[in-house]
């Protein structure tokens, strides 16, 4: 009669909420969240684009555009090309430009030999960095730069600071 002991083995409900907690609900935020990772023994030659977040830890040799998302450049990962993302943080190397809507952020084992454009940039105590900073919000985007010389005989924004001596 087995019958009579079924009802023991599952889970009791009564009328009175709270009085034993059950597991959270929702977990909807998770589910939502893309995140695409390109491993360690990975090497891309050519442009890469995307609506997600990336995550670089094998080699990349090309043009990266992430409109509106973010780029993580793993410990392992090492770009040569120009990228334009939301955000990006290097932990390895990156040689080539930078540009982010948002930051721009090279950890304490980053290296990064290039320009970067960004509202906000954040070089950690230890990072390796030589190129040119530009936080000048209004002109985030690297890609709206004119192509040809509007400003004629001037490589740099008239903004620029110059390193001569005197």
């Amino acid at each position: 009669m087995k019958n009579k002991q079924e009802p023991e083995t599952r889970p009791v409900r009564s009328g009175t909420a709270g009085t034993e907690p059950g597991p959270p609900a929702p977990k909807r935020e998770k589910r939502m969240e893309k995140l695409v990772n390109i491993g360690q023994s990975v090497e891309i030659r050519g442009e890469l684009q995307g609506n997600e977040d990336l995550t670089i830890e094998g080699k990349v040799d090309g043009k990266i555009t992430l409109k509106g998302h973010n780029l993580t450049v793993g410990a392992n990962g090492r770009i040569k090309g120009e990228i334009f993302a939301k955000t990006v943080l290097v932990v390895g190397e990156v040689n080539g430009n930078v540009a982010a809507d948002d930051k721009i952020e090279v950890a304490a084992t980053g290296s990064m030999l290039g320009d970067i454009r960004a509202p906000r940039v954040i070089l950690a105590d230890g990072a390796r960095f030589k190129g040119a900073i530009d936080m000048d919000s209004g002109r985030s985007k690297m890609q709206e730069k004119p192509a040809s010389g509007s400003q004629a005989g001037s490589e740099k924004p008239p903004h620029a600071m110059s390193a001569k001596g005197s």
